[in-house]
């Protein structure tokens, strides 16, 4: 909508942060970025998620809105003039909600303990990782997204973990795309759209970002 204020508190390697990105670009949505220190969490990160301290942030006209996923459901309602994310069928909403939290539950979570483990709870988390993306290789199918013919809620919640598949293969020894071709495959044509290629990461780069964060837990 013309005239609003929108600006994104994030962090250029979260893949939360890169899932609003999608989001707004897809609705063509103007913003201010403002990237945050993590370690030195400024004032504004502070007063617009006070309960979490977390990125991303979405502040629209001064109002704070947290929460990655719940961020790209409010710029669906609000921008709902474009690209639509959500079907407006009740039952296809739920199950886009459904593999939305099964990505932050099985994708994330497990994809973090791929690089924060090792020895056999490493290998316990590759297998569980593997399976996962199994699961969603088999709710795609033949689609082209998940929802369909268009990009849609659920691609918006996965794909921003593709960058990062690199850092998990390369800490973890293993191949995603031996166990998953259909999944990489849908990956790599959904980064033909500009709105997914310029808000996602270069995976070398996130891996730099990993390995960092490793010796700063001192995990190497």
């Amino acid at each position: 909508m013309a005239g609003d204020q929108v600006t994104l508190l994030d962090l250029w390697a979260s893949p939360f942060g890169m899932r609003v990105r999608i989001a707004l670009a897809e609705k063509a949505v103007k913003y201010e970025y403002s990237e945050q220190d993590l370690w030195n969490k400024g004032d504004l990160l502070l007063q617009m998620n006070p309960v979490h301290k977390k990125i991303p942030v979405l502040v629209h006209d001064g109002k704070p809105i947290c929460e990655s996923l719940i961020i790209v459901q409010y710029i669906d309602e609000v921008w709902n003039d474009k690209a639509p994310l959500l079907s407006s069928d009740p039952y296809e909403r739920a199950q886009s909600r459904f593999w939305a939290d099964f990505v932050d539950k099985k994708i994330h979570d497990v994809g973090r303990k791929i690089w924060t483990t090792k020895g056999e709870d490493q290998e316990a988390a590759k297998k569980d990782f593997i399976d996962s993306l199994k699961l969603l290789e088999g709710e795609l199918g033949d689609k082209p997204y998940f929802g369909g013919d268009t990009l849609g809620y659920v691609d918006v919640a996965l794909l921003p973990f593709y960058c990062w598949f690199y850092a998990y293969e390369t800490i973890g020894n293993f191949n995603i795309e031996a166990d998953c071709p259909k999944l990489i495959a849908y990956c790599k044509r959904c980064l033909e759209k500009e709105s997914v290629s310029k808000s996602v990461k270069d995976p070398q780069k996130v891996y730099d970002f990993v390995v960092m964060l490793r010796k700063k837990f001192g995990l190497e």
